[in-house]
């Protein structure tokens, strides 16, 4: 049997990451994964929706091209080549991490794991040692009762991502993230399209102007939003789905049905209930060391609930590596992990909330800069949104930043950067940002707070 001092179970950005990192540590390290390199996010997640979301972004910009004063005739597009496109960048990211593992002398086996002891794993038939097991295992898309997917009518997100054909209409079950990208896409391509959220508002753990802006520009681009709404029913008929809402009391009728209300998470069958190892939920509960109730077996990334990012889970991966070797590394806090959205407009948010804060009691002050007050902004021709920024009342530090508007998610590190150093709006401020630039938004909306804004 070989030995490791670390098996890696799931080949995703969390474990892919941790494998890596504790090759570079000296750890002898395998990864068991029975799908390809990269996980959902690779293959099925992250990467292929932006592929799929920048060809959106191009079209609508190249339908809009007379407003630049050029002229694009007999513009069309093809959603298949599109589709078919997504899934060739998505091969070429999955190669991209095979190629880390061997480089890194990371060992791969395909097929699917369990824990056979705490000490081993069984890799398809193959049995391997482990000083450590490392549970990056993630979550997949989850349904309604009563409206179950099928891969044909009633879609998940992985079947949207492999269908080639673009449908006429399209309801969209959820207004959390995937979902709100996914109606981007479909609308930009010309279907109609309606989202249904449960919830009061779209993307319910963001800030609520960003949230309200959003349903704005939707309904702009012709999207039908309906908020504190509830799918009860689901009717098919011959060519027609047809979704009964409550709170609305009415029935939404659409070719296509996109079922994106959440994830579960990916631990049936892996053997940790023989181990010792604690679920809650059907996640895995750990420590802040990712420890799980049996002292060999760690767990990062959505398999233990949080956010669901898939920088989160890299990030997981590496402090929870780090903390196997000894080092003195802590787990990474929420409140300073961006989240980003990437329908037009693009949505960006890293700490906490006008709302978070008031829950908190957290004295504070807030400014908003919009983009329609913004040189770069104007001449690019993106002036929707606005930078919103939140800040502690004594010192200034700044606790929250929310970006609604073109580029958004690149704008955003930045932010990411001040929370890590507990910057001051102060300090933000004071720094000189390039002219003319997006980024200079957020400067400007450090000056609002000291009361020193330029261009507004």
């Amino acid at each position: 049997m070989k030995h490791y001092d670390l098996v890696v179970i799931g080949a995703g950005p969390g474990g892919y990451v941790a494998a890596i990192r504790a090759a570079q540590l000296g750890m002898r390290t395998a990864v068991v994964e029975r799908d390809r390199p990269g996980g959902v996010c690779v293959n099925w997640g992250c990467i292929p929706s932006k592929a799929i979301l920048k060809c959106a972004d191009l079209y609508e910009e190249m339908k809009n091209s007379a407003a630049y004063g050029i002229a694009c005739e007999g513009l069309s597009a093809d959603y298949g080549a599109v589709i078919r496109r997504s899934r060739k960048v998505a091969d070429r990211m999955s190669r991209g991490v095979g190629f880390l593992f061997r480089k890194n002398g990371i060992e791969l086996f395909a097929g699917n794991a369990k824990i056979a002891s705490p000490s081993a794993v069984l890799a398809g038939e193959e049995e391997i040692g482990a000083a450590h097991i490392l549970v990056a295992t993630g979550t997949a898309v989850r349904g309604l009762p009563g409206i179950e997917p099928d891969g044909d009518r009633v879609l998940t997100s992985d079947d949207a991502l492999a269908q080639e054909t673009l449908p006429r209409s399209v309801t969209v079950l959820g207004g959390g993230a995937v979902g709100i990208e996914f109606a981007y896409v479909y609308r930009a391509f010309g279907a109609e399209v309606t989202v249904v959220e449960m919830m009061d508002q779209l993307l319910p753990r963001v800030d609520k102007e960003v949230a309200q802006e959003l349903e704005k520009a939707f309904r702009k681009q012709g999207i039908r939003v309906l908020t504190s709404a509830r799918a009860e029913r689901l009717d098919k008929g011959a060519g027609t789905l047809t979704v009964s809402v409550g709170g609305k009391d009415e029935a939404i009728a659409a070719e296509k049905l996109l079922v994106a209300v959440g994830r579960k998470p990916l631990t049936d069958g892996l053997g940790l209930e023989g181990c010792g190892v604690q679920l809650d939920r059907g996640f895995i509960r750990v420590d802040d060391r990712f420890r799980t109730a049996c002292p060999s077996i760690y767990a990062i990334g959505d398999v233990i609930g949080g956010m669901l990012l898939a920088h989160e889970a890299s990030a997981e991966g590496v402090a929870a590596v780090e903390m196997m070797a000894g080092m003195g590394t802590h787990r990474p806090d929420p409140d300073r992990i961006p989240s980003c959205i990437y329908c037009q407009p693009e949505v960006a948010t890293v700490g906490l909330s006008e709302e978070e804060a008031k829950l908190r009691g957290i004295p504070y002050k807030v400014s908003k800069f919009p983009f329609a007050a913004l040189g770069r902004a104007v001449a690019s021709g993106h002036t929707e949104g606005f930078v919103k920024m939140v800040a502690e009342e004594r010192y200034g530090e700044v606790i929250g930043c929310h970006i609604i508007g073109h580029g958004a998610p690149d704008l955003i590190s930045e932010l990411s950067l001040a929370r890590t150093m507990e910057a001051t709006f102060h300090e933000i401020g004071k720094t000189v940002h390039p002219h003319p630039t997006l980024p200079e938004a957020i400067r400007e909306a450090a000056l609002m707070l000291g009361g020193e804004a330029i261009d507004i």
